[in-house]
């Protein structure tokens, strides 16, 4: 094994939370570097789900024609039959240049980037052994973990590539199914359903849970779960499943059988029920550290762990799981770690489901607010009200402000429908500034635009205030 090197920071993944506490260990003037197993940078959310499945997105409501559909009747499409190759092509393409983006950012802060496993070695070491079975061991002042997850599977299930698949196969994927099994209710196996949806498949979604989503506003979700069963959608909720097999009579088909009795028959079953942190190889034992039962890490307020030198980010930290927060908490963790003075805002820190209609929020919602006996009204504007919303062809779309009824400041916005993950940040400035439903009174949005909305649900809100 060669001589020890040693860095101020060395950081364990190069998705988006490693990404971020690296470059701001750099900018703070400090020697980093970044292990990624992986052949190539970006972690799970470049490489197999963030990017890839935002981007699946794009290309089943282009190919499908979904948004074209208003004007042009409910059979147009701009390709007779979607296959894989159309879908996982625009992929690949937009894979392979964000990984040319995170690489240059982090070779351009003079951060050093090492391949391989890494495992520790002791609180301060850690052994990284390369693909060709070189080792070496870097020794870091600071160490932050950003593994991401690791999709769970049940554990006598063998996924094959081809029939069964985790979220994190869906750029494997062999064919297009008719028809889907989707394992799990959660925001990935609710936005992968509703993408196969509107590209025509039959699909059924399994969760043991009998609310899904149950951190997204009631009508919200209530909206959303409607549009899904009207495109076909079924939903079995508090269903387990038992046992999932591979059968070839006549034709290959996936059985899931739920414990219920229930037999579900489909070409592929989807399996996105939770994931894992991606800690398992990490020998936290020799660091002094240990993982929750979901292989998780516990941190602070300031993502630190038990140990004061270690910094755990992102997804292994568990909920939200959001590329966005796992950013910021990158971000916090470096600053932290070298005393340098930041402020974040964590409960204004928005929230996306990029299922078709997509989804964003803000702020509290209806039951939070009620649970603490704020006493609040709300506004509401549907996308069918708006010029914009009719010119893009989206009429189910929907805007809801929720403001306190006193001091009228507001509390939290809910959006489903087109561009709600770009809308929501409009809310979001305001409520960062203290602001009241009357700014969206005062305020002049382009017309025609979907931010339009603001206006139309503010005059909403103060009618129910004279009423």
């Amino acid at each position: 094994m060669d001589e020890t090197s040693s860095f101020d920071m060395v950081v364990i993944g190069s998705g988006p939370a490693g990404q971020r506490a690296a470059v701001q260990a750099a900018k703070l003037g400090r020697k980093v570097a970044v292990i990624e197993r992986r052949e190539v940078l970006g972690g799970v959310c470049v490489n197999t789900g963030t990017i890839p499945s935002k981007t699946f997105r794009e290309a089943v409501l282009y190919l499908s024609g979904m948004r074209q559909r208003a004007y042009y009747g409910d059979s147009y499409h701009v390709k007779d039959r979607v296959t894989a190759e159309d879908l996982l092509a625009r992929c690949n393409t937009v894979i392979r240049k964000e990984i040319d983006v995170v690489r240059s950012q982090l070779v351009r802060n003079g951060i050093v980037l090492v391949g391989g496993e890494a495992r520790f070695f002791d609180p301060h070491t850690l052994a990284v052994q390369s693909a060709a079975g070189d080792s070496r061991l870097l020794r870091g002042e600071v160490i932050v973990i950003a593994t991401g997850t690791t999709p769970n599977v049940p554990g006598d299930v063998r996924i094959d590539g081809e029939r069964l698949l985790t979220s994190d196969g869906i750029l494997s994927m062999k064919f297009m199914p008719r028809t889907l099994t989707v394992v799990g209710g959660g925001v990935i196996g609710m936005e992968y359903g509703s993408m196969f949806s509107a590209i025509g498949c039959e699909v059924t979604i399994v969760d043991q849970r009998e609310k899904i989503l149950d951190f997204i506003d009631s009508e919200i979700l209530d909206d959303l779960v409607y549009q899904l069963r009207d495109r076909g959608c079924t939903f079995r909720l508090g269903e387990a499943v038992e046992t999932v097999e591979l059968r070839d009579e006549g034709a290959p088909r996936a059985v899931t059988m739920l414990k219920s009795g229930k037999k579900l028959v489909s070409e592929m079953v989807l399996f996105s029920a939770g994931r894992t942190g991606a800690t398992a190889n990490l020998a936290l034992g020799s660091a002094g550290l240990q993982a929750d039962e979901h292989g998780r890490c516990k941190v602070d307020a300031t993502y630190r762990t038990d140990v004061p030198h270690i910094y755990a980010v992102g997804d292994v930290v568990g909920f939200p799981s959001l590329a966005s927060t796992s950013m910021e908490q990158g971000r916090l963790a470096a600053c932290h770690a070298f005393g340098h003075a930041t402020e974040s805002m964590p409960e204004l820190f928005p929230y996306g489901i990029y299922a078709i209609p997509e989804i964003s929020m803000v702020g509290r919602n209806e039951q939070q607010l009620t649970e603490q006996g704020v006493p609040y009204e709300f506004g509401l504007a549907r996308y069918r009200e708006i010029a914009r919303g009719q010119i893009l062809g989206d009429t189910s779309g929907m805007l809801k402000i929720l403001f306190h009824r006193e001091t009228r400041r507001v509390l939290g916005v809910h959006i489903i429908g087109t561009e709600a993950t770009e809308l929501v940040h409009i809310g979001q400035a305001v409520m960062a500034h203290d602001g009241t439903i009357d700014y969206f009174v005062r305020a002049v949005f382009n017309y025609p635009t979907l931010a339009e909305c603001y206006k139309v649900a503010a005059l909403d809100g103060l009618n129910k205030l004279q009423a």
